[in-house]
């Protein structure tokens, strides 16, 4: 039973500060596990309240303008990053009527893609989110069900419904003459991140969806069969993304109920670590995002979003913010989904 361990005064949003975690004695730093109880399977995507997603849809849907977010399942057809399965898709008849069926087949992490608290635990710790063991995740009991614990399916009752906001770092990048490669091991400073957006006039509020364009699918689409396949294949991956840090995890957690990018890893992949000094002083961070993000708050974390039109978009109307709707598959005890997502304005 969760037994909090310093009962932190909670803010205005019900969030204790980022310096009170973690909650209870032994677990992970940075972990806010039982905030919400000990068997939460929501996480951050509690603070999508009624309310909030009401007010949201009343300031944000002025036009009826809808922008998916989703890039083609088959995008990486002929090769992927981190050895997924490519997308198939089989299309047969079904005689004697004139009429069809498909099957497809694919790793949900593939293209566009939400990952959920059965992806990534903490490494060190082996936990996942509310200090669920890899050994619940594979559980199955005396009747042959299998456990469904911290799958997909929690998050499908209501979607991931909110506002979301937009960073256009690529093209604020571009105007600060900032040099950025995508396929590189480049961090992005969460101080750019806050620049952009004052840059665009765009205001951050509690509960928000993040959303951050890189510019990886305009460099993805410049390169050639041969430049990704080479790229593929080489280990570890090199990829660009923000740069986890504690001031990033900090700005993080005091605003967002998900976070999205149209990365590969929405983190710089590897992971920069700081000087083991730094993280024994306190001053820096010894664990990735997606650990943090995913066991630690269970807060979804996208990638491969297309955001391309988004953001073509929301220069045109001169605002980056936006109504969000996406409904994850309804997969019992699944690792991760396609968002199935649009922004509206």
């Amino acid at each position: 039973m969760f037994q909090p361990l310093k009962n932190p005064s909670l803010n205005e949003n019900g969030i204790p500060p980022f310096e009170s975690l973690p909650l209870q004695e032994g677990d992970p730093p940075y972990s806010a596990w039982g905030l919400y109880g000990d068997k939460d399977e929501l996480g951050t995507l509690n603070r999508l309240t009624d309310e909030r997603v009401a007010a949201t849809a009343r300031e944000e849907i002025k036009t009826g303008v809808r922008i998916s977010l989703n890039w083609p399942l088959d995008a990486h057809s002929k090769g992927s990053f981190f050895s997924r399965g490519e997308f198939h898709q089989e299309m047969f008849q079904k005689k004697p009527h004139v009429a069809n069926d498909d099957t497809w087949t694919f790793n949900t992490q593939v293209s566009s893609q939400w990952d959920g608290l059965r992806h990534v635990a903490y490494q060190k710790e082996e936990l996942f989110y509310s200090r669920v063991t890899m050994d619940e995740l594979y559980a199955v009991d005396a009747n042959g069900v299998k456990s469904t614990v911290n799958g997909i399916q929690a998050w499908q009752k209501k979607g991931i419904v909110g506002r979301g906001i937009l960073v256009d770092y690529h093209t604020w990048r571009l105007g600060q003459g900032i040099d950025y490669d995508p396929f590189a091991r480049s961090p992005i400073p969460v101080d750019d991140i806050k620049a952009c957006l004052k840059a665009q006039g765009t205001e951050v509020r509690f509960g928000d969806i993040l959303f951050t364009r890189t510019g990886y699918m305009v460099s993805h689409a410049q390169k050639s069969t041969s430049d990704l396949a080479a790229l593929q294949k080489s280990e570890p991956h090199t990829l660009g993304g923000l740069q986890p840090s504690l001031p990033a995890l900090r700005w993080l957690w005091h605003n967002f109920s998900a976070i999205a990018g149209d990365q590969p890893a929405f983190e710089c992949w590897p992971p920069l670590p700081d000087h083991p000094d730094d993280v024994a002083a306190g001053r820096g961070l010894a664990y990735s995002i997606h650990e943090v993000a995913l066991a630690g708050w269970g807060c979804p974390l996208g990638e491969l979003f297309d955001l391309e039109a988004l953001a073509a978009h929301c220069c045109k109307e001169g605002r980056w913010s936006f109504f969000v709707a996406s409904e994850v598959c309804h997969v019992p005890g699944g690792v991760a989904s396609p968002p199935n997502i649009l922004a509206i304005f």
